[in-house]
């Protein structure tokens, strides 16, 4: 009996004194990884200047990186020298928030050699070669003085020629959809060399030499950017590679840009699944409104063929009912102004609610969307870095310009008075805005600067649904009711573009999906414009993978929070969630999963 006791004082000084050492390890590897990671972000801005002023740190905006083989095989070497350094850290004596920021490098670096090794799209997309944004956003944000700026802006224009030259000698058998895109953006984004320059050098009203010599180094990017222009239009290439990667490129894109718990394939049949879910549903809500929106003489004339009191396809019937609602909507000239009334009122209604904190001295500027962004996407947001957290957050609008008037008219039942809504709660608030301010204020840095693609959609597409779900969308003023049908029906029609993204884009790029099969997706299966399934399809041809980001993030973020929910009871907390899972930063869900069960696991012990 003494012997017992004995070993058990023993066994328990040894398991106190190894406590001890096991948290003096910890704290002892989580400064050195913090240190490691101040020297490894200072020594990544110096590898991307361009990258580096996008976040907010403006020390290399001078600088315009040639894009040849020196510079490839410099970056190969970072990401060799940083994955070495790697080495040196036990991952698991790392702090919970260490872990990830280890696991979020070691991702970034070894996607980077991947995208240079084997997707090479230096080669075959030139649309990756265009000097425009960086020079607009030397202009547009106020983080120094105008005549830094502008200083910083000359010394940069002195490259631009470098720049394409060697993008055309990087340029092998290109794609024709990356090809028209690098056209259409390059010449875009001579404004900023024409109109942009010239206002802030007459707002900064320099000398006459200054000035002359901005204006001939101006002449000579612009006439670089046409040159580049003039090269891709002339290039022989009788035999262009499809913009199709096919299964193994996609496969691998999705693992390193994605960063989820699923495979390419398994979100996919997800997809497939949430569709048929979706369709039960939209039909049950349309079938309730047919009455009101189709009078008994309607009835009898509208249809495929000849009359048809009320389809028998339920497809046809939504998509009629879809289409009648689609009709209110706002004027072209307007478009952009009701997106900036809409503002205020989502603000009011999170407030009234108690949904999630949001910070009154971030500004939001709704602007049109500037032309060195056109071709891609009709709504999005440029989000100020963790560099430059008071910086603005621009909401860019596309514009109808040179747009046929049939065009408009589909693009804007689209967008009609209910998507509209939609749209404004997904890029503004509380999605991609909030969420983005949020990320800024994380007190980690690299979760911030290598934010997860799938996390920031997935993010703004949950909040579609959590608003409707507290009751916005019958009088958004008040924040009073239940949603009416007509919310929740084009709420489901917009989280069924969100979930035909992923099936188009893993049907395009990996089964072959034809434009016409694609279109009927969209148009017939998604009950999409005409206008923006043309759009989409034009999307799906030049991008990979991203498409797949918001039905994936919104799976991962929606399930988590249900699991919770179902854990906690009574005691779970919308607000507190929210706000726990945003301070993570632009994490990728699954490690903001694990952290959030830690904490509620030691919570609970």
């Amino acid at each position: 009996m003494k012997n017992l006791l004995i070993i058990a004082i023993v066994t328990l000084f040894a398991s106190c004194g190894g406590d001890k050492t096991t948290s003096e390890k910890t704290n002892n590897q989580d400064k050195q990884f913090d240190a490691y990671k101040e020297r490894f972000v200072l020594s990544l801005w110096k590898q991307y200047p361009g990258w580096a002023s996008s976040v907010g740190y403006h020390n290399y905006d001078s600088m315009l990186v040639i894009p040849n083989q020196a510079a490839r095989k410099q970056e190969l070497s970072f990401c060799s020298q940083h994955l070495d350094s790697l080495k040196q850290f036990d991952l698991s004596s790392l702090s919970d928030n260490n872990k990830i920021d280890f696991q979020m490098i070691e991702s970034q670096l070894k996607s980077t050699q991947w995208y240079s090794n084997e997707f090479k799209s230096y080669e075959w997309n030139p649309s990756d070669y265009n000097v425009c944004g960086s020079f607009a956003e030397i202009l547009n944000n106020n983080y120094d003085t105008l005549p830094m700026r502008l200083h910083n802006f000359y010394l940069k224009m002195q490259h631009v020629k470098s720049f394409y030259e060697a993008a055309k000698q990087n340029i092998k058998n290109p794609t024709i959809e990356h090809t028209q895109l690098a056209i259409d953006q390059n010449l875009g984004g001579i404004s900023v060399f024409e109109e942009d320059l010239v206002n802030a050098l007459n707002k900064d009203n320099p000398s006459k030499e200054i000035r002359d010599a901005f204006m001939i180094s101006a002449k000579e990017a612009v006439a670089a950017i046409k040159d580049y222009v003039g090269f891709l239009k002339n290039l022989k290439n009788e035999t262009p590679r499809s913009f199709r990667i096919g299964k193994d490129l996609y496969a691998k894109k999705f693992e390193n840009d994605i960063q989820s718990s699923y495979t390419a394939h398994d979100i996919y049949k997800k997809a497939v699944e949430h569709k048929i879910e979706l369709h039960k549903k939209m039909f049950e809500l349309a079938d309730k409104l047919w009455d009101k929106y189709y009078t008994e003489k309607e009835k009898l004339t509208v249809g495929k063929k000849g009359f048809t009191p009320k389809p028998t396809d339920k497809l046809l019937l939504t998509k009629m009912v879809i289409d009648k609602i689609s009709e209110k909507h706002v004027n072209a000239d307007s478009f952009q102004v009701e997106i900036e009334h809409q503002i205020p009122t989502l603000v009011k209604f999170i407030k009234d609610k108690n949904l999630i904190y949001l910070d009154p001295s971030k500004p939001l500027v709704v602007r049109k969307e500037p032309a060195y962004m056109a071709g891609v996407a009709g709504a999005s947001i440029s989000s100020p870095g963790p560099y430059d957290k008071n910086g603005n957050t621009y909401y860019n609008v596309g514009s109808f310009s040179g747009w046929e008037k049939d065009r408009i008219e589909s693009y804007l039942k689209e967008y009609n008075h209910y998507i509209l809504q939609i749209l404004n709660i997904h890029e503004a608030i509380p999605g991609h805005y909030t969420q983005l301010i949020y990320s800024n204020q994380s007190p980690s840095l690299i979760k911030s600067i290598f934010g997860n693609g799938a996390m920031v959609e997935g993010w703004a597409v949950y909040t579609e649904r959590m608003m409707l779900e507290n009751g916005y969308g019958n009088n958004p003023s008040t924040g009073s009711g239940e949603p009416e049908d007509e919310m929740w029906l084009m709420y489901y029609k917009w989280n069924l573009r969100t979930t035909c993204n992923t099936i188009l884009d893993y049907g395009v790029h990996v089964n072959n999906l034809s434009k016409e099969d694609a279109i009927h997706l969209l148009v017939d299966e998604a009950f999409q414009q005409q206008a923006e399934a043309e759009g989409k399809w034009k999307r799906v041809s030049v991008t990979q993978v991203q498409l797949c980001s918001y039905f994936t993030g919104f799976k991962e973020i929606y399930d988590f929070r249900e699991e919770l929910k179902q854990q906690q009871g009574d005691k779970f907390n919308l607000k507190q969630f929210h706000e726990k899972f945003l301070s993570y930063g632009s994490a990728p869900v699954k490690y903001i999963k694990e952290l959030m069960t830690a904490a509620e696991l030691k919570t609970n012990n």
